[in-house]
């Protein structure tokens, strides 16, 4: 395991290759420091004796110590705390922990690169392994790219105008592949160490140049990040540690960019396309079984503190609003946990959640999201909207008026109140606010995908039996 110093020394030694508002910048860009920040925490929090237990594990391929966002889950128990770190570091740097989504992708390799190998003559399982080592000893940082910009909507790959819309193979060498394509919305790929790319869909037998899944370092050779940056707006005197954290997202484009045959982990097998781009989304959305449940526990806590700075928390209906968030956070949380509680092992030994819980618990918290923020924006008031300017606070003209004018219930200095409402402008009224809503609904896949799931998986054919029996129809 390493330290967030380590982290950050080795981002420091990446090529540039990502672009922001039309130039080319370096990792140590300020507008990229929120999210290093938040991946900082992913190593330091592991070094914390409360948190040791739950961020690191015993890793399966040589029984050392690593951090747990490397391992394989090996059991039902590696499950449920892997979705307790979710909820616990996500609690922490105030939203969402972002390294999740190489721990999820290196799962659903970790699967399907066995099944592959079981069914034909590769060896795809023992290069995932190999990589795998590599992760876990140096203690790697990685996202995945998955989602492909897929032109036409109505299209197939094959069938789009240009065939680059979809990630493909467009050569095999001796020594390798050459690819080309881009990704889409692919978060945190601007201070990483490793992008995993993976199919984003079901293919058919003519669609075998877009099977690939591969990984490569984040500056490799022919690999361009164009990067959108997101951060609560900077402080200048009420520092305060939601300010301090912020995200990134890429579209990631491959251009002729040159794989070697040992980090490749499928190339041509169709069939197991799909398969794989569920199974990553599966892990995914029981991730998201952490971190939103934590995401919707920060808009509780909010609303019950500014209820209290208002002076309406006893208020009966507030209350009520108040209970209907938690049993949210909670119901999200419980589904993930039924997921793992209910989890299968697959042939390589790693554990996979349930799919109808995984599925009900990211769609409980994507179809509730706005209806969250609109329950703490009716609390709140209107303040967050209209709130001056920080350093209005420290004029010496303007000051005195807005300690004086900002005051709600007796008790609560000026600046907590101040404090309190900067941080519900931050959470819903700016860039940052605005995005974390789109973020947060569909960010592993939207609610229609979560439904095409629980459809998917559900026996409905066994409920329709119990419904005709109860009703007396023969069947």
């Amino acid at each position: 395991m390493i330290t967030s110093q380590e982290y950050r020394a080795r981002l420091k030694k990446l090529k540039p290759n990502v672009y922001m508002d039309g130039d080319i910048i370096s990792r140590e860009d300020p507008r990229l420091a929120g999210g290093i920040n938040i991946m900082s925490q992913t190593y330091d929090l592991a070094y914390k004796p409360e948190f040791e237990e739950v961020l690191t594990a015993t890793s399966h391929l040589n029984g050392r110590k690593i951090n747990r966002f490397t391992h394989i889950h090996q059991s039902v128990d590696d499950l449920l705390k892997k979705q307790k770190m979710t909820r616990l570091c996500s609690q922490e740097v105030g939203g969402c922990i972002q390294r999740c989504m190489g721990t999820d992708a290196l799962n659903a390799l970790s699967v399907v690169t066995h099944e592959v190998d079981q069914q034909g003559d590769t060896e795809y399982y023992q290069r995932f392994l190999k990589y795998l080592q590599y992760i876990q000893d140096n203690d790697l940082a990685a996202n995945c790219a998955q989602t492909d910009v897929k032109g036409d909507r109505m299209k197939r790959p094959h069938e789009q105008s240009d065939p680059d819309l979809y990630l493909r193979i467009v050569e095999k060498l001796p020594d390798g592949i050459v690819v080309t394509g881009a990704k889409a919305h692919n978060t945190c790929s601007a201070y990483i160490d490793e992008i995993i790319a993976l199919p984003t869909r079901r293919l058919t037998a003519e669609e075998g140049p877009w099977a690939v899944a591969f990984a490569l370092p984040a500056d490799w050779e022919g690999v361009t990040l164009i990067n959108a940056a997101y951060s609560p707006r900077p402080r200048r005197k009420l520092h305060a540690p939601y300010a301090e954290l912020g995200v990134s997202h890429s579209i990631t484009v491959f251009d002729k960019v040159f794989v070697p045959w040992e980090r490749v982990f499928l190339c041509g097998e169709w069939e197991a396309a799909g398969r794989l781009g569920l199974l990553f989304a599966l892990y995914h959305r029981h991730s998201y079984t952490g971190c939103k449940a934590a995401l919707s526990e920060i808009v509780a806590g909010a609303a019950a503190l500014v209820a209290e700075y208002n002076g309406i928390d006893r208020s009966q209906h507030v209350r009520h609003k108040i209970a209907e968030l938690i049993a949210v956070v909670e119901l999200i949380f419980a589904a993930g946990i039924a997921a793992a509680v209910n989890a299968r092992r697959a042939s390589s030994g790693t554990y996979i959640p349930d799919v109808t819980f995984c599925n009900v618990g990211r769609y409980v918290a994507g179809t509730n999201i706005y209806k969250e923020y609109e329950t703490l924006a009716e609390i709140a008031g209107g303040l967050p909207a209209t709130l001056p300017p920080e350093m209005d606070f420290y004029n010496p003209k303007t000051g005195p008026y807005l300690e004086k004018y900002i005051m709600r219930k007796d008790g609560i200095s000026a600046e907590d109140q101040h404090r309190c409402f900067r941080l519900l402008q931050d959470m819903m009224s700016s860039a940052w606010g605005g995005h974390k809503l789109i973020d947060a609904l569909h960010g592993g896949g939207s609610p229609v995908m979560e439904r095409i799931g629980i459809l998917n998986a559900y026996d409905l054919e066994s409920v329709k039996r119990l419904a005709k029996r109860l009703a007396g129809i023969k069947t």
